[in-house]
């Protein structure tokens, strides 16, 4: 080794000091590198903007082509989930969005059983993401499970529907629910902080569990701190949606003009849009975390609490009802000759290259 290759590595090293406080920077290199994902449905009638809604949040257009049903098809229609992915990079920062819509929802004359598509759907998420976590390449698992509802809730009712308590009971268990009241800019203020008051009172008389704001720790910045407090006593959320740009005193702003004035949505003082983006963007993390560690582990220590057999080899599994091979044994036995032939392949290379030396 050189005498300067030497000199490089002595002038970094200072007494003391080992070098780990970089670590956070190699993580967040890494998943700079790889990118991020995160899945958000939207759930809640027909005509509360929740598509304006999300296309204001993001800055993209997720529904380019999108047919809106006549009252008739309405009436009969059931709940579809669709769900469109979009690809986001900002400065160097790649987000692979999935929003799944759920159009259909409350527009029926009979909504008994509007939410049971919804269920099914946030299920098989579980199921699909728990089948690749138990297969045997686990390296590039697409995590497509919902990290964050938002539910939308009419401004023109005098709170809570049945369905909206409904709803939210089935699912507090499953998925982070963020209420959000849409199309706020129809509502004074008073209005708003009236129906505020109302749905949080019915949403605890109801022992609904909506998706709690994490606490800050003691060593957080007082900035912080504050920004968390308003978050928190701004839910739900009342906002309005907007795609076009206007000029108002000189600057463009994003909102929706009446003959009245001008509705700037990212104005706090005209609705909570920016507290919307800046709780979903600054806790992106933790509804992942919330939604791995609370909600699919309670679902998957359900799913293994029913009986899933262990995979025996040396025994035949059959179905009780047709002397068949179930669906689930019939994967768990292409699994185990998976297994089996990747060891025979690790087998035989390895006696080859003991002939080869």
């Amino acid at each position: 080794m050189s005498s300067d290759s030497v000199k490089s590595f002595s002038s970094l090293e200072t007494p003391g000091y080992v070098g780990f406080a970089n670590l956070p920077n190699q993580v967040h290199r890494k998943s700079v590198k790889k990118g991020f994902e995160f899945t958000l449905m939207v759930v809640g009638e027909s005509g509360l903007g929740k598509s304006t809604l999300v296309n204001s949040l993001f800055l993209t257009d997720l529904y380019p082509e999108r047919v809106i049903p006549d009252a008739t098809e309405k009436s009969t229609q059931t709940v579809k989930l669709d769900a469109s992915t979009v690809e986001i990079e900002e400065r160097g920062v790649k987000l692979r969005l999935t929003v799944v819509d759920t159009p259909g929802y409350g527009d029926a004359i009979d909504n008994t059983d509007c939410f049971k598509a919804i269920i099914r759907y946030i299920d098989e998420q579980f199921e699909r993401f728990l089948r690749d976590e138990s297969g045997l390449n686990r390296r590039n698992i697409v995590d497509n499970r919902i990290h964050c509802c938002f539910y939308f809730i009419s401004p023109f009712g005098h709170g809570l529907k049945p369905l909206d308590i409904e709803f939210m009971k089935q699912l507090h268990n499953k998925v982070n629910i963020v209420p959000v009241i849409a199309k706020a800019d129809v509502l004074t203020k008073k209005e708003v902080q009236r129906l505020k008051q109302r749905v949080l009172g019915e949403i605890a008389e109801n022992g609904i569990k909506i998706y709690p704001l994490p606490e800050c720790d003691s060593d957080e910045d007082e900035e912080y701190k504050e920004q968390v407090r308003q978050l928190k006593q701004a839910i739900p959320f009342a906002v309005c949606g907007s795609n076009t740009t206007l000029e108002v005193r000189g600057r463009k702003v994003r909102g929706r003009l009446y003959p009245w004035g001008v509705v700037e949505v990212e104005n706090p003082e005209h609705c909570d849009f920016i507290k919307l983006r800046t709780m979903l963007i600054t806790h992106m993390q933790d509804l992942q975390e919330v939604t791995q560690e609370v909600h699919y582990e309670n679902y998957r220590s359900e799913r293994l609490a029913k009986g899933v057999p262990p995979p025996t080899p040396a025994t035949k599994r059959y179905d009780d009802k047709n002397g068949m091979l179930s669906d689930k044994d019939r994967m768990l036995a292409e699994k185990e000759a998976e297994l089996k032939r990747m060891q025979e392949m690790l087998v035989a290379m390895q006696a080859q290259m003991q002939q080869q030396q």
